[in-house]
Order: C-alpha cells, then structure tokens, then sequence
C-alpha cells in the first residue's frame, strides 16, 4: 500500500508512473489527499474540543472543593454538550479513516522507472536467454500429456473423478521424481543461504491483505466460508506475513527464507488449449524464496534473486528466456518483475515457470513491516522481494518434452542422485 505521504510528496509523479500499469490515478490520489485533509482538521477539532473538556472537568473538581456548587454544575452542563460534539466528531473521523483506507488499497504500487509500457505480455522486453535447441526441428514430438499417457505418469481423468479438472494424479515414477525436483529446489535454495520454514497451508484474512492477494485477488482464492481462512495460492503469502507488526534491526538484512507448498489457485476464466495437461493447474507444488531488505540494496537483490533462479534452470539444461514485464503485465503489488519462460517443444511455446519482484515498501506499509538503524529511534519501512524457485508443473512439462526419447523421458543429470533411476517410462 502506497502511504499519504507517497502521494503528497510526489502526487504528478505518481500519476504518470501509474500511467505505466494502465491505471488512471488522475481522480482518486487528488482525492485521497483531500480525504487526508479533511481528517487532519477534524482531528484537530476533535484534540481542541478534548483539551477544552479536560480543563473543564479540571476546573470543575477544583470549584466543588471551594464551594462554588452553582458554577460547577454549570460547568457539568458544558462537559455533556462538549462529550456529544467530540463523539460526533469522532464518529465522522471514523468513517472519514474508513474511506481513505478503501482508497489507498485500490491504488496498485508505483512501477519501477525502468518498466517498459505496454498492454500486455506481447509487450513484454526480452532480457537474455538460452534456448539454441528452439530452432531444431520438432516434428514428432509428443506434448507432456500424450507423453504421461502413453508411460502411465500422470492420470489427469482420475483427477477429475477424485475432485475436477486441475488435480492431476501423479503416479509411479512420476511421482518419485516431483519429490525429487522439490527436495533439488530446496537443497539449492538452503545451499545459497535460505532458511527453510514449512508454513501452515490456510492464511486468515489479515495475511492476504498484508501481501495484497486482498482485496484485489479474492477469487483466485479458495475461501473456507465457516472458518474465514484460505488456502495459499503461493507460499509468498505465509512467509512474507511471518514478519507482519515486526520491527527489525538493519544489521538483520538480508532475511532470506525459502519454503516448499503445495499452491491452491481458482484460476477462475481459464479455458482453451493454453489450460491443456499441466499447462495450468489448480493444484500445484512450489518452491518459494521470499527476501526481507534494506530499501537501498533491494534491487541488487533483486538481481542476484534473478541469476539465483536462472542458475537452476541452467542446471536442469533446459532452454529458457527472461523477460521484462511491461506494466499491462505488472502484478497490481509489484514495482519491478523479471519472468522465467521455459521452452516446451511438442507444444512450441514458452512456458512461464518463475516471476521474481521487488515490491519495494508496498507489501511492508500493510504488513507495518519496519527496521532500525541502530542509534536510530525512528522506523522505516522494510523492502520485499520473492520468486518462485521454482514452479513444478510447467517444469515438469517442459522436462517431459524436452527429455524425451525413443524409449522414454530422460531425467536430467542433476536430478538423478533425488531419483534413482535415469529415465521416465
């Protein structure tokens, strides 16, 4: 959440960098300093109405101890017209803080400067890649979904009997090997310097709202309606709320925490052949990394967070690309994102398997996620960042269809010590 004092300070500014994501904040920031205005003077009359009511009820002790009966019950009748004025005004400060707040969260964060415009992700700016096979002839090659068929790895038709479609079943070896892709994600993440938390896999609301999947994201969302929890769509949610009403030290910085989940996500409009296989799930596992920095070295960490991630794909030879997002594409809490697209050969098309952001002080104004400097009383507010290291379902796709051969699915070399074995049949 953008602060007040972000929009007073830099109200054009912030209007043309939200320009960038396509949002008109031409009409509701004027309206929100306004809003801001009209609270400081009503509490301001409020504070000069409940100063002149402790004087009174002061003066009113001190003329009943010296007898002036008369003049202090004139004084009582002042408090009762006093005590209803401030109540009013509170009542409208109240509801005054209450409109400002539901316009702050409809503002999305300010965009990096270097975001590229565009509507959409045809407009997104490609970074670097590694993709020399893409140009190789595909013909013949089966896409993942023929290729778990046809080895019995995946039953896609049993999920649906089980609970719908977007719940594959993950069988024999298949399943051995997204066990074995999970604990490769998480030995490299503890490897370069992350701490490993299993967190809960339902989030109250106050956790949605300190990330921003609330209230903008609550249909993607699975709602359990009797206990008002969720269930998580990424572990970003329960790792970056862990640090929610926290105040750090500076010499704190980096907090890198990385945790695997399973991800629940409605996927609510999604149809056609791009939903196809595992192309699109509503049940999915995941690794996260999640970042708690310093303002002044975030983006150098968003950096290494990004060379983090393409070093594991590295690993895993896969062809990849990073891209740029535009801000038709930028997620409403992000200020900078870099996507991880991966190449799907029998399909011949670029798989997203990884976003990893910086969103500034966004997250951390909702979260009151703050630090000291030290000999420093005052409080800041923390930057977050996280990525997906990685997602497994369109890895996995993409393994599948770059693997393969005449007697089945290759695993890669780096995943066979997790295995056991060195093929998919």
């Amino acid at each position: 959440m953008l602060t007040i004092q972000q929009l007073e300070h830099n109200t054009e500014q912030v209007i043309e960098l939200l320009n960038i994501k396509n949002f008109d904040a031409s009409e509701i920031v004027p309206q929100v300093i306004q809003l801001n205005q009209d609270r400081k003077k009503l509490k301001t009359d409020s504070d000069v109405l409940q100063a002149e009511m402790n004087a009174l009820s002061k003066e009113i002790g001190g003329l009943f101890k010296s007898g002036k009966i008369e003049e202090a019950n004139k004084s009582k009748e002042k408090t009762v017209s006093l005590k209803l004025d401030i109540k009013n005004l509170q009542t409208k400060l109240s509801e005054l803080e209450e409109q400002l707040h539901n316009l702050l969260v409809q503002i999305p964060n300010i965009p990096h400067p270097s975001v590229p415009k565009g509507r959409d992700d045809s407009d997104n700016l490609f970074i670097r890649g590694n993709y020399p096979e893409v140009e190789k002839n595909t013909n013949g090659l089966l896409p993942h979904w023929e290729l778990a068929d046809k080895y019995d790895l995946i039953d896609f038709e049993l999920g649906v009997k089980l609970t719908g479609a977007g719940f594959p079943v993950y069988k024999g070896k298949m399943a051995r090997f997204q066990r074995a892709l999970i604990q490769f994600f998480l030995d490299e993440a503890v490897d370069n310097g992350y701490n490993e938390v299993i967190p809960p896999l339902m989030v109250n609301e106050d956790s949605g709202f300190g990330t921003g999947q609330l209230p903008d994201k609550e249909g993607q969302m699975y709602h359990m309606q009797v206990d008002n929890l969720y269930m998580v769509p990424t572990a970003e949610i329960p790792v970056t709320n862990m640090f929610r009403d926290v105040i750090l030290n500076a010499k704190q910085f980096p907090i890198k925490t990385t945790a695997y989940t399973p991800c629940f996500r409605r996927e609510a409009g999604s149809y056609g052949k791009d939903v196809r296989g595992l192309n699109r799930l509503h049940q999915f596992d995941k690794v996260e990394v999640v970042h708690v920095e310093h303002p002044e070295k975030s983006y150098e960490t968003l950096d290494k967070m990004v060379e983090y991630v393409e070093q594991i794909i590295n690993k895993l030879e896969l062809p990849y690309r990073i891209v740029k997002l535009c801000g038709g594409d930028l997620s409403f809490t992000s200020a900078l994102t870099f996507d991880f697209e991966v190449y799907s050969k029998a399909q011949e098309k670029w798989l997203e398997v990884s976003s990893v952001s910086n969103f500034e002080s966004y997250q951390a104004t909702r979260l009151k996620l703050r630090y000291k400097e030290d000999g420093n009383k005052q409080t800041q507010y923390a930057h977050t960042l996280n990525g997906s290291a990685l997602a497994l379902p369109r890895m996995v796709a993409a393994i599948m269809e770059n693997y393969q051969n005449a007697e089945g699915i290759v695993v890669p070399e780096v995943l066979r010590r997790y295995t056991g074995f060195d093929i998919l049949n």
